[in-house]
């Protein structure tokens, strides 16, 4: 359950990008395990909703103020967002 969390959040967050529709129902696969959520946005907050599968684990993360909390597979989770780097492209 723990490995399931840290993979949730670390892939989620390391796609940060991905969070810019809102609504907009996202799946991605890392590790063998398909995630799929949905991105709703009520004020300055952002609630990320969906399931994993295999073994249908849910999960909820609210983002706010720079920290997310929820729960994730029936653990509860609270952590800083990740900072994001910006990608440099070389060019000639």
């Amino acid at each position: 359950m723990t490995r399931f969390t840290i993979a949730l959040a670390a892939t989620l967050f390391a796609a940060a990008p991905a969070f810019a529709a809102d609504n907009d129902a996202r799946s991605f696969t890392r590790d063998g395990v398909t995630y799929t959520y949905t991105s709703t946005v009520k004020g300055d907050v952002k609630i990320l909703e969906g399931v994993a599968k295999p073994g249908n684990q849910n999960f909820r993360l609210v983002v706010r103020n720079g920290w997310v909390d929820g729960n994730a597979a029936g653990t509860r989770v609270s952590f800083r967002v990740p900072k994001t780097t910006k990608v440099q492209v070389a060019s000639r």
